[in-house]
């Protein structure tokens, strides 16, 4: 199939209503705006959502919890990545950098238990997982939270 051999699909294209030409067309008289009120008038406008002064339905439901304008986004770091590290090593930010794990880091990592571990590793990292936690203090080694506040991309 080529660019010029391309052809619009049956009914994608419709001729557009000329409104205001008679009675017999359908679309005469009041031109398919109805009688009087708000949008029968010329120049009309509302937004979206507008019930014509009645409380929008996006105010009458009732806000539940809290959305930050900036959530904490930590990367991502399976406890298997960690087998590259030698045994009894001490895995921090800039061990994950180096190690390519950890790019693009905002507010930290957070190692997560997809994986095995058959090292002793002192592990520190800004949050971890329930099933990471297990298998590093599992295979012997040791799992630190480190404060959010000194990271730096």
């Amino acid at each position: 199939m080529n660019l010029h051999e391309l052809k619009r699909s049956r009914g994608a294209r419709r001729p557009r209503v000329r409104v205001g030409r008679g009675m017999s067309s359908g679309k005469g008289k009041t031109s398919g705006r109805g009688h009087k009120g708000q949008m029968a008038r010329k120049g009309h406008k509302h937004k979206l959502g507008f019930e014509g002064g009645q409380m929008r339905l996006l105010r009458r439901i009732p806000q539940r919890g809290f959305s930050s304008r900036q959530p904490t986004v930590y990367v991502p770091v399976n406890v298997s990545a960690l087998s590259r590290f030698d045994d009894g090593a001490e895995v921090d930010l800039a061990r994950l950098k180096e190690a390519g794990l950890a790019k693009g880091v905002r507010d930290g990592v957070k190692i997560l238990g997809n994986g095995e571990l058959d090292r002793k590793l002192t592990v520190r990292a800004q949050a971890f997982s329930v099933a990471a936690r297990q298998k590093i203090e599992a295979a012997g080694g040791k799992c630190e939270i480190v404060a959010v506040a000194g990271v730096s991309g």
